[in-house]
């Protein structure tokens, strides 16, 4: 008799993956979670934000893109879900919105709980991270989609914010400055090109210890993409912030124009901040023209905020003195790199449109 599990899914392999991610789980719950794990969907409590005005739910979908080759030729897979994670709640604390919940989809070509159990940490470290609750997900084996080994994730997050408090860059105006706060390294975006300029193009192994990088070359590209929700609630809390930036696929140059008015422009002096040390070789290799790279990467930096002139330096004051309780979540050599570092980069400006790096 023909089984299922001949066609190349392991149904009692997904049983016992559930099993081993339960705990991790339940771990990220609120007393807003209703229900358990099992349930065809995942059910969460708004009772808490009833006395909002005005409550608005906002949603963000996103990936990891193709740094999840590194994680598969590497078999190293715990970075990966922190990132998933951090590429939604990132761009819904844009907006200033406070994450709730969570969920994430896994498919595969075979399943191997272990490898999944890594997965799942990661995202239910970057749910830890931020305050949202990991309430559902799917994990589908499709062998004939994918080979042995290969996987890909999608992410899905709500958070809640009441309108009148929602950043909308709506009051941005000229001599605005811009405060650039510091990423971990690529964080999720560029892989592609990463792929191309180390592996192809100088032919460098993953395996290989880069001393600058102070550890190998893998180890470096899977660094955690940073995530910046509690950090932007507390600074929402104690000055006006009026446009937030996350700084993913095309850098500094197009994702902070998006949330300023229409007629105004960026003056970014691209030597304001201390680039990690990924990005000091990608610019040693003199390969790459340098538009092309703060169009390509963060080059450092993952979150941009618009502030008033004097509020800028209140801003970056209260980022660097306070204490980042992420760094808990992430290996002892990530720690130093998931550091927050704040830096003045720019300026808001009516004589050009777009950006231009000084």
């Amino acid at each position: 008799m023909l089984t299922y599990k001949q066609s190349g899914v392991d149904i009692d392999e997904g049983n016992r993956t559930v099993g081993l991610i339960k705990g991790l789980i339940k771990g990220t719950y609120d007393r807003n979670v209703i229900g358990d794990l099992g349930n065809f969907s995942g059910l969460y409590s708004l009772q808490d934000f009833v006395l909002m005005k005005e409550p608005v739910l906002l949603a963000s979908t996103d990936g990891v893109g193709t740094k999840l080759k590194i994680a598969q030729m590497l078999g190293k897979h715990d970075t990966v879900g922190i990132d998933l994670v951090a590429m939604c709640v990132n761009d819904l604390i844009c907006q200033g919105a406070k994450p709730l919940f969570f969920l994430d989809y896994i498919a595969l070509g075979k399943l191997i709980a272990e490898d999944i159990e890594e997965v799942v940490g990661g995202i239910t470290d970057g749910c830890l991270m931020s305050g949202a609750s990991l309430i559902g997900g799917e994990t589908a084996e499709m062998p004939g989609m994918y080979g042995k080994g290969d996987y890909d994730l999608a992410g899905f997050s709500v958070g809640i914010a009441d309108k009148e408090n929602i950043v909308s860059g709506s009051d941005v105006k000229e001599g605005d400055l811009l405060v650039g706060i510091s990423s971990s390294g690529i964080h999720s975006n560029g892989f592609s090109f990463i792929r191309k300029i180390f592996l192809e193009t100088y032919d460098y192994k993953l395996e290989g210890y880069i001393d600058e990088l102070g550890m190998t070359l893998g180890d470096a590209l899977l660094t955690p993409t940073k995530i910046y929700v509690k950090l932007v609630l507390e600074l929402l809390q104690k000055r006006n912030i009026k446009a937030i930036a996350h700084i993913t696929g095309g850098g500094v140059i197009e994702n902070i124009v998006r949330v300023i008015p229409d007629g105004l422009g960026l003056d970014i002096n691209k030597d304001s901040w201390e680039k990690p040390a990924i990005f000091k070789m990608i610019e040693g290799f003199n390969a790459v023209d340098e538009r092309e790279l703060h169009k390509s990467f963060n080059m450092g930096i993952g979150l941009v905020l618009v502030v008033d002139k004097d509020e800028a330096k209140r801003v970056v004051d209260f980022v660097n003195k306070r204490e980042n309780d992420n760094i808990n979540y992430v290996e002892d050599k990530y720690k130093k790199l998931y550091e927050d570092r704040a830096y003045i980069i720019g300026e808001v400006t009516a004589e050009h449109e777009g950006v231009e790096l000084r």
